[in-house]
């Protein structure tokens, strides 16, 4: 799938309440918005609830700026008996969309989950 073809999970703008002292977007709002994605596309490919185990990689490539229009990115990368990978990739849009930067991205751990919120299989 190229770049073009591409859909995005989540498109957000963040607010001036998600700015930190240095004037970018803090940290933990990032991941926040990272999770919701890659929990909707976990979600999808489990049929069912998941919940987020462990985050194996993130890396901070670019600052968010305010007023930029954050895309997420999340596909599932791996899948094993209960649990499932999801990589996720944030771009920022500025300067009124023309110009795209890599902002983040990261391999986020989900869970499959039954009625009793107990680890359940993934049908593959």
């Amino acid at each position: 799938m190229t770049d073009l073809e591409r859909t995005p999970i989540l498109r957000v703008v963040p607010g001036p309440t998600d700015i930190n002292a240095n004037g970018h977007i803090f940290g933990g709002w990032v991941l926040s918005q990272m999770d919701i994605a890659a929990g909707v596309v976990a979600s999808r490919r489990s049929k069912g609830p998941v919940a987020t185990v462990a985050i194996e990689a993130m890396e901070f490539i670019a600052p968010i700026h305010l007023r930029d229009l954050i895309s997420v990115y999340a596909h599932v990368e791996r899948v094993g008996r209960t649990s499932m990978g999801v990589r996720i990739e944030v771009v920022a849009q500025r300067d009124l969309g023309q110009t795209e930067v890599k902002v983040t991205e990261g391999l986020f751990t989900f869970v499959a989950l039954d009625a009793n919120n107990r680890p359940r299989s993934i049908d593959n």
